[in-house]
């Protein structure tokens, strides 16, 4: 097997234990880059000197004997909306064309003080919004990979990196991640610090996690977690445990609520058919499913978030669209009108209403350990120029819950679809050890290409 093709937890322990370098293992990633991302286009920075030298500067500190952290060598991207000190950062807008942060992202400290290695920016949609970027999908050039986090989701599924971060305000990090046929991650709210994340909307913005396994999702969100007072939503944060080891099998099937949502309509009939297998073959490894729909209150739950994200990109960007908005996009400055329209009474009260759907979700997890649902409407759209709908992630990222989801198979057109299992707030690790069993009883081969 090719180093590239390696899981973040394979990586740092296959480095630890001497079995190749630090080095060695990026200059795969860095063939491997070479060898596709001509069509695939993940990157918005890359500088291979530099993550070589960073490499050597790992396997030198290893064999100080010095100690060394969770992710010690393992090359890991960054979406291009997390601020990196003396790298550019640029939104996915040429109005940062030329920005260079003097300071990093609190997520990229603590990545930094875990021992990883930056290996690069990677494409974003402009501002994390719907606007996209140059990024491809790894299976097929002519379907978008998703977004926000298009490039992240798009080099990991690729073999470019063992892991990526994203984010999520919609469904930014849980989409892309199925599309590519990747596991993506949303923790709740607050658990990891959005310090020097360039923000769309400050309640709903989540830092996501993008990986090959579930295992490898919470060994990289430990690493991140913790209360920052630059970011005051981490006052109520846990923490999840800092090894895959820490994620044991469940002791017994878990029960299970399979919700449609209120956006099933939306759900074409190919996902609407590897949702009811799914179910299926759940029930027949043990779990205890009912097929149960959220309280009505629900049914706001698209109106609300929009009251809240445009409102809140209206509050953010107003500096930004009255100097430079012959370099905005159409479709974003659109979002921008329409927060606008927004009265402050109307803002308000959907942050009222978000308490209360918060609140009824929390009464519903009392008799599950998570809920099912689809992560998309089904495949990835075939064209460059929308990045999929996000109304299956909106209800969760609006409540703040965790979330996680996995490809289980394929489509009419042979591209990923998958799985979505949201948790309880703060309940992130019982989360993800629901979607491993439900991932393991799930088995899906992603695309091969040149792994030996």
């Amino acid at each position: 097997m090719k180093l590239f093709s390696l899981g973040i937890g394979e990586a740092a322990r296959g480095i630890r234990e001497r079995e190749f370098s630090s080095e060695q293992l990026v200059a795969s990633c860095l063939d491997r880059i070479s060898e596709r991302d001509d069509e695939i286009l993940a990157w918005e920075w890359l500088d291979p000197k530099r993550a070589l030298a960073k490499a050597r500067q790992a396997d030198t500190l290893l064999k100080s004997g010095k100690p060394v952290g969770e992710l010690h060598g393992v090359p890991i991207g960054l979406k291009d909306i997390i601020m990196t000190k003396g790298i550019p950062t640029r939104m996915g807008s040429p109005v940062f064309s030329k920005f260079v942060p003097k300071v990093s992202a609190a997520c990229v400290e603590k990545l930094e003080e875990a021992g990883a290695i930056i290996m690069g920016k990677t494409v974003t949609t402009e501002f994390a919004s719907q606007h996209p970027g140059k990024t491809r999908h790894p299976w097929n050039p002519r379907y978008t990979p998703g977004g926000s986090s298009s490039g992240s989701a798009a080099a990991v599924a690729a073999g470019f990196i063992p892991g990526a971060l994203g984010s999520q305000t919609r469904g930014s990090t849980i989409r892309p991640a199925v599309y590519c046929g990747i596991v993506g991650y949303k923790p709740s709210y607050g658990l990891i610090s959005r310090f020097g994340v360039h923000p769309l909307s400050a309640t709903l913005d989540h830092v996501g996690i993008l990986t090959r396994t579930v295992d490898d999702a919470g060994l990289l969100a430990a690493c991140l977690m913790g209360t920052d007072l630059r970011d005051p939503a981490t006052a109520a944060a846990g923490h999840l445990p800092v090894s895959p080891a820490h994620l044991p099998q469940l002791s017994r099937p878990p029960r299970l609520a399979a919700v449609r949502s209120p956006v099933w309509h939306l759900a074409d009939a190919s996902q609407r058919r590897l949702f009811a297998d799914n179910q299926r073959a759940l029930k027949r490894a043990g779990a205890q499913i009912k097929e149960i729909e959220l309280p009505q209150i629900f049914d706001r739950a698209i109106e609300i978030t929009k009251a809240i994200h445009f409102s809140e990109i209206a509050h953010s960007y107003h500096a930004l669209m009255d100097r430079y908005s012959a370099r905005i996009s159409k479709r974003f400055a659109e979002y921008y009108k329409e927060g606008l329209k927004f009265a402050a009474h109307e803002y308000l009260d959907a942050l009222r209403m978000r308490e209360k759907l918060q609140q009824a979700l929390a009464v519903f997890f009392e008799d599950f350990d998570a809920i099912i649902t689809p992560p998309a409407t089904g495949e990835p759209p075939r064209t460059l120029r929308f990045t999929g709908d996000a109304n299956f992630c909106t209800i969760w990222t609006l409540c703040g819950v965790p979330a996680a989801a996995f490809a289980t198979g394929t489509g009419a057109n042979g591209m990923p679809m998958g799985l979505q299992v949201v948790g309880s707030y703060l309940g992130d690790r019982h989360l993800l050890r629901v979607a491993k069993w439900c991932a393991r009883k799930l088995p899906f081969e992603p695309l091969q290409v040149d792994v030996e």
